[in-house]
């Protein structure tokens, strides 16, 4: 009986102490992990209050992970913002981000314009971003703007469409559910998209947020020519391990 208790104190102590810690990324473990994979890789993560990032002002073509913007640029325009949503509207918007669907992406992007996702951006402090409107998926992006964008996605958002477009974002087909979303640390909700091209392995991306109660992280994991789509899923896999290591444990995200 006094092992038990003496186990059970230490779990306390464990936790209060860890409930007394600020949480920060892996960083060294991610990178690590990264630099012995093929391809080019990029990353970046932020809380509240503090950034990080691995080559997170690197460019690259944006791939799905545009999806997450026309999605916002589409129900803020000034025809949807105040109104609710009929039928036409949720049969582009829920496949284009569920199923990432490139013909409702196309439909989408033919909507809004370059122009509403240029000012989509620079509200939300993008730094890098070019729209592409030819082949939307050349898009240009970096790292440390998407954790940007995701760190703010929700507020962005016209408040009527918020829970609809939060809970596209929550619920994508299991099929594509890789790489973060097989980390996803206890206890926390994750709404993301991600980004590859094609099952080829030219791009595999995945930009997200995490919450958790009041508690908030972004990540976005950016990777080119890794080679194969499931090369580059254990890549974003593996970089998200380290990244997001420590956010079941009770430390403080501030």
């Amino acid at each position: 009986m006094k092992a038990v208790a003496v186990l059970a104190a230490l779990a306390v102590a464990s936790s209060a102490s860890a409930a007394g810690q600020q949480w920060q990324p892996s960083m060294d473990a991610a990178i690590a992990y990264a630099s012995h994979r093929h391809g080019t890789i990029a990353f970046a993560v932020r809380t509240p209050t503090r950034h990080w990032g691995w080559h997170a002002t690197r460019i690259f073509p944006s791939a799905s992970v545009l999806k997450a913007m026309l999605l916002v640029a589409y129900l803020d325009l000034p025809s949807v913002r105040a109104r609710g949503l009929g039928p036409q509207d949720r049969a582009l918007l829920t496949p284009m981000i569920r199923r990432s669907d490139n013909a409702a992406a196309g439909r989408v992007l033919a909507i809004v314009g370059a122009t509403r996702l240029r000012g989509l951006a620079q509200r939300a402090g993008m730094r890098r971003f070019t729209p592409a409107t030819g082949i939307w998926g050349l898009s240009r992006i970096d790292a440390a703007d998407q954790a940007r964008y995701f760190m703010r996605i929700d507020s962005l958002l016209a408040p009527r469409h918020r829970a609809y477009a939060m809970k596209l974002l929550n619920t994508v087909t299991p099929a594509q559910r890789w790489g973060i979303a097989r980390v996803r640390p206890a206890g926390w909700r994750l709404y993301f998209k991600g980004g590859w091209g094609s099952g080829t392995g030219w791009v595999d991306h995945q930009v997200a947020l995490l919450t958790h109660g009041d508690e908030r992280v972004s990540v976005a994991i950016l990777t080119f020519q890794d080679g194969s789509h499931s090369y580059g899923k254990e890549t974003l896999r593996g970089i998200a391990v380290g990244l997001l290591r420590g956010l079941d444990s009770g430390a403080e995200v501030r």
